[in-house]
């Protein structure tokens, strides 16, 4: 990589694209709702049940102009979901800023690990324990979601939930692997603490990305 493009990524104007599509959110406060993804490279949190591991080599996928990302998703929905990997890795000022230009929301998924960077509509921290998220993230977040594998998750989800902000909605969400296991206990966990929410991951049940 010359030393053009790492100003470039280090600015924000090229990033490590792995893949951007439009679709249905899937997931949490707005499932349901079009979107257009932009799924960037890179990732060291290193979930074991992560179900896209091709994201974490930032190296495997192509630096691509900012320009061109932001040209691509304003010819869908008036929505675009920054997601990865981990995408707070890299600098979203650029990208967010001519987003906002083009009147599209800006939302992100992340695990809150790293310093925060872009203006957003809407920030979804999904903490991990192998890598917590940073407070700038929790005193910002409008969403918790966290993934519910095992019984030690709920604790994990309390935990969580006592250090983000007061106006952010809590979502429990199980793994996708252990769904059939997990979900009846999230059902009995939410109705017994109702200041949680369940989400399922919709898009995998009506078979779309």
């Amino acid at each position: 990589m010359n030393s053009e493009t790492k100003q470039l990524i280090a600015t924000g104007k090229m990033l490590p694209l792995m893949e951007e599509f439009y679709t249905i959110q899937g997931e949490g406060s707005h499932t349901g709702t079009a979107a257009y993804f932009i799924r960037i490279g890179g990732c060291d949190v290193g979930c074991h049940w992560c179900d896209v591991k091709e994201s974490w080599d930032s190296k495997l996928h192509p630096p691509t102009k900012t320009d061109l990302i932001v040209s691509n998703a304003k010819k869908y929905a008036n929505t675009v979901v920054i997601t990865g990997g981990e995408p707070l890795m890299w600098s979203l000022d650029y990208i967010t800023k001519q987003l906002k230009n083009n009147g599209l929301k800006t939302h992100i998924e992340t695990s809150g690990a790293y310093k925060l960077s872009g203006v957003w509509d809407w920030i979804c921290l999904s903490p991990k324990k192998n890598k917590l998220p940073l407070d700038e993230v929790n005193n910002v977040a409008n969403e918790l979601k966290v993934i519910i594998f095992n019984k030690d998750d709920f604790k994990f989800a309390e935990k969580q939930a006592a250090l983000v902000n007061s106006n952010c909605q809590l979502f429990l969400q199980p793994e996708w692997s252990n769904r059939e296991k997990m979900t009846p206990l999230i059902v009995d966990y939410v109705m017994q603490n109702p200041k949680w929410k369940i989400s399922l991951q919709t898009h995998k049940y009506l078979n779309i990305p």
